[in-house]
């Protein structure tokens, strides 16, 4: 219940912040005024445009870089968030013990099993609270990337492979592809999860469907980003948490496991039948 109660705060404070900072769809210039319009969406624009300029003098390249380049920029943030959400689903099995081992209601027994809990994060050096933070921190850098694009009037006027930046893909290949690497990023990471839940298959599915509809009526250089900075969460998932490499981790250490426990009844039965003669 925790969990869940968390995975809604998360997601309600990311829709809050999307929410505001989207409310605002006016075109920014340098004239243009405010912390978050002159000196943040004002100088990604003007980065991107930049980048623009070296890469082939194509806005779309410079969305494409620049994407990338916030992206790795955020790299060491995205570890620190999956170690500690490994860490944390590593711990699953033994929380559960607690919880059922304390599952009086009662307010003493509660305690009990909150301070227990503690001490299970701190041996295993995880700060369930910390794991959401990079989350925090990187929100808004991706809010005012997209902001740049939506709202540079500049960006929208360039031409891009088939496409012309400031209207939809024609042909919906963009949208598409936004759809399929939000999946593929779904999926790769609940594979590594021992258990989901409703809330988990949801966003898995329900996620890419989202952005499909919403990327169809998008200019396609919003699209373009969201292909190419999906793209990237593929690569780094597979980077910083690959399921494959998880899970085959994970049945390793329980073949140990039932190989340590088999080893343990057989010198018990051994020494029984020593005993006995």
């Amino acid at each position: 219940m925790k969990k869940v109660k968390r995975t809604l705060m998360l997601l309600s404070t990311v829709g809050l912040m999307f929410t505001l900072t989207g409310c605002s769809t006016s075109t920014v210039t340098e004239s243009s005024s405010g912390i978050w319009d002159h000196y943040i969406i004002w100088n990604f624009i003007q980065a991107i445009q930049f980048l623009s300029k070296v890469f082939g003098n194509s806005y779309g390249w410079g969305i494409i870089i620049f994407t990338i380049i916030i992206r790795v920029i955020l790299l060491p943030l995205m570890f620190y968030q999956t170690k500690s959400m490994r860490k944390t689903t590593e711990l699953q099995p033994e929380l559960k013990i607690l919880q059922k081992k304390y599952s009086a209601k009662d307010a003493a027994t509660q305690a009990k099993l909150k301070e227990e809990q503690q001490k299970l994060y701190a041996e295993a050096g995880v700060n369930p609270v910390a794991g959401c933070l990079p989350v925090v921190v990187q929100m808004p850098i991706l809010i005012a990337l997209y902001q740049a694009i939506l709202r540079s009037q500049a960006l929208k006027t360039g031409s891009f492979l088939w496409m012309h930046l400031g209207e939809r893909d024609p042909y919906f290949i963009l949208p598409v592809l936004a759809a399929i690497f939000t999946f593929a990023t779904s999926k790769l990471s609940v594979m590594s999860q021992p258990e989901q839940n409703g809330m988990t298959a949801a966003m898995t599915y329900g996620m890419p469907i989202f952005i499909l509809f919403t990327a169809i009526s998008l200019p396609s250089a919003l699209s373009l980003y969201w292909v190419i900075g999906n793209a990237f969460s593929v690569l780094q998932t597979l980077l910083l948490n690959n399921p494959f490499k998880i899970n085959k981790e994970r049945e390793e250490k329980e073949q140990a496991k039932r190989a340590r426990k088999r080893a343990i009844e057989k010198a018990k039965r051994k020494a029984y039948k020593g005993k006995r003669k």
